[in-house]
């Protein structure tokens, strides 16, 4: 069985691609993989012996300029990405069983599908972005009053309309030119009536939050057993653990000095500094043996062995964080990232920091809620209850699907 997974979007949408793929080539099922092609994705997948097939421009093109990409970028990119899709899908879904498509709104990759006649699945890894009754587009799910449910409802009309303006004029030319017919609203058709949740059920609850019939599968993890830098190790054995401080693949939307100011905090608390550099390219501010930089690293292994974990909120890094009961700071730039700040601040494990911009004050009184020893008790509590076998559940039910020949669910 052939199965193509495909994403655009950060290390966030590409990691669980290759954790799902190493689940399905070990129940027999042979895998492509269509992603940016940046090099560290490229060096992920080859470490799993999985060949990057380009998909569209590089992510860091796109996101990692001094300013965050506006609105009229967007509108460059859509189009872009759409023909990318057509065009690169086609080729690498050629003789396959299925297609599983995920990260930025992955216009055109149920198209491919439907012209191929084969199956296709849309996952994502969050709700914050599924049509509700229960919360408005961009803003975390809650319990709305009646007069809110019609409110939302309203919003997320307009949400759909807003993904029609990017994607609609692009997608249905494409369709037209494989003699397709149009779509009327593109959001609904991509995400299709039963879209797979890669999140595990404690830290994104789902039950009841969206009309559509969601399969949730977990979080797609990929095993790292990588050891750790011999100066890495033996800056963590010289003193008590540090604070990890990272924020990923947010570049522009780095908080402004976020290395000082995460320094002299954690310095406040008697604590050391670990920094991953990230496409930020965070750095230290002095030649103290306090603090020390890290580029790409294990984090499943790094995470059991720091204080707290000072991040961005992607779904990625506040999962491993978690598996690894490491207690929390979440300070959420954009998209999804405040849904899952709210989260560990409700779940007990650590803190939400209010703002995307910290101050050494705001970000001593998130460590001091962090830091506590209940914080790191509870937090320990919830990784014994987050299941690490989601790539394994979502393999099966892909490749069972395709083997009981079952129509879409969407059809």
């Amino acid at each position: 069985m052939r199965v193509v997974l495909s994403a655009w979007g950060s290390r966030g949408d590409v990691e669980p691609l290759a954790g799902l793929a190493v689940g399905l080539r070990e129940l027999g099922a042979e895998v492509r993989v269509c992603a940016p092609p940046d090099e560290e994705f490229a060096a992920l997948l080859a470490r799993v012996g999985v060949p990057l097939v380009p998909l569209g421009p590089s992510v860091r093109s796109v996101v990692a300029g001094e300013k965050p990409p506006s609105a009229a970028d967007a509108f460059r990119l859509a189009p872009e990405l759409v023909a990318a899709r057509f065009d690169t899908l086609t080729a690498a879904a050629q003789g396959c069983d299925a297609l599983l498509a995920t990260g930025l709104m992955p216009a055109g990759a149920r198209d491919v599908a439907e012209k191929l006649g084969i199956r296709y699945v849309c996952a994502c890894f969050h709700i914050a972005g599924l049509p509700s009754r229960h919360f408005r587009p961009g803003v975390r799910p809650g319990k709305p009053s009646p007069q809110d449910e019609t409110d939302n409802r309203v919003l997320w009309e307009q949400d759909a309309q807003r993904v029609n303006a990017l994607y609609g004029e692009a997608l249905n030319s494409h369709r037209a030119a494989i003699g397709l017919p149009p779509v009327d609203n593109v959001r609904d058709y991509v995400l299709t009536d039963q879209p797979w949740l890669a999140a595990d059920a404690a830290l994104c609850p789902s039950q009841g939050m969206t009309d559509l019939d969601l399969v949730q599968t977990g979080a797609w993890i990929l095993p790292d057993d990588r050891p750790l830098p011999e100066g890495l190790e033996a800056f963590l054995d010289a003193g008590e653990p540090p604070v990890y401080v990272g924020f990923g693949s947010m570049a522009a939307h780095a908080p402004a000095d976020i290395a000082r100011v995460a320094i002299e905090a954690s310095r406040a608390h008697g604590r050391r500094v670990l920094l991953a550099r990230g496409w930020a390219d965070l750095a230290p501010i002095d030649d103290a043996d306090d603090c020390f930089a890290v580029g790409e690293v294990n984090q499943q292994a790094l995470f059991r062995r720091v204080a707290a974990v000072v991040h961005h909120g992607g779904a990625g890094t506040t999962t491993t964080a978690a598996r690894a009961g490491a207690p929390q700071v979440v300070v959420p730039q954009i998209a999804d990232q405040p849904y899952w700040a709210d989260r560990v601040a409700k779940l007990g494990i650590g803190a939400a920091h209010d703002g995307r911009t910290p101050t050494f004050d705001s970000l001593s009184a998130a460590l001091t809620t962090a830091l506590v020893p209940e914080t790191r008790a509870r937090a320990r509590a919830v990784a014994g209850t987050i299941r690490s076998d989601g790539a394994t559940v979502a393999a099966k039910l892909l490749l069972d699907a395709v083997s009981q020949e079952t129509p879409p669910a969407s059809a």
